[in-house]
């Protein structure tokens, strides 16, 4: 692990490549596993507010997930706050292209300057994940089978986690983090990797 002020991060982030293949896994880490995807709770209170006008994007199976469930509801594991789902399928705010690829609806709202909210921190830096401690923040690399194409196409275009993953580590933590990140898996890669200097 190497440390970053109250961060702990998983070497993992520079040795594993990763870039999300939509076209071969059709998005399906919107769909597959037992809970919504994790939310902070300042989150809850952004999706309760954001939600009318996020409506208009969304699958009527989503809206009835979201009308029947809440804007957010809390896995029955844990206890933790997750986004609702679909009959324990995919994630409520998911929508569908014509081939078959998910979609956030509060990611196009997003980005049609409807909302400036992006869409839920923990989607944006997958396949990081954040466990949040009393004295620290650990982040993880969290290996999916179902995210094998990712780690291929990551491979063959040579890019680390950490570099695929710029912009929601800087919406996370800032540019001053990322800068020192980035030094970081500068010195891991000529350390362990044999890159030169």
């Amino acid at each position: 692990m190497i440390q970053i002020d109250d961060k702990l991060i998983s070497e993992e982030l520079f040795s594993r490549q990763f870039v999300c293949n939509l076209t071969r896994c059709k998005g399906a880490c919107c769909v597959e596993g037992d809970a919504g995807a994790p939310l902070d709770k300042e989150e809850t209170k952004i999706l309760e507010e954001i939600y009318p006008r996020v409506k208009p994007y969304l699958r009527k199976e989503g809206i009835r997930a979201i009308e029947e469930q809440g804007t957010w509801t809390t896995d029955p594991l844990d206890g933790d706050y997750v986004t609702p789902l679909v009959e324990g399928s995919e994630c409520a705010y998911v929508v569908f292209d014509g081939e078959g690829i998910t979609k956030c609806g509060i990611e196009k709202a997003y980005q049609d300057g409807v909302i400036d909210y992006h869409k839920p921190i923990s989607c944006h830096l997958y396949p990081i994940r954040v466990d949040e401690y009393r004295e620290f923040s650990a982040l993880n690399y969290h290996e999916w089978p179902i995210c094998a194409p990712a780690c291929e196409l990551g491979k063959e275009l040579e890019v680390p986690v950490y570099r695929f993953l710029k912009e929601p580590l800087i919406r996370k933590y800032g540019e001053e983090f990322f800068t020192t990140l980035e030094d970081a898996a500068h010195e891991y890669e000529v350390q362990f990797l044999g890159k030169k200097p």
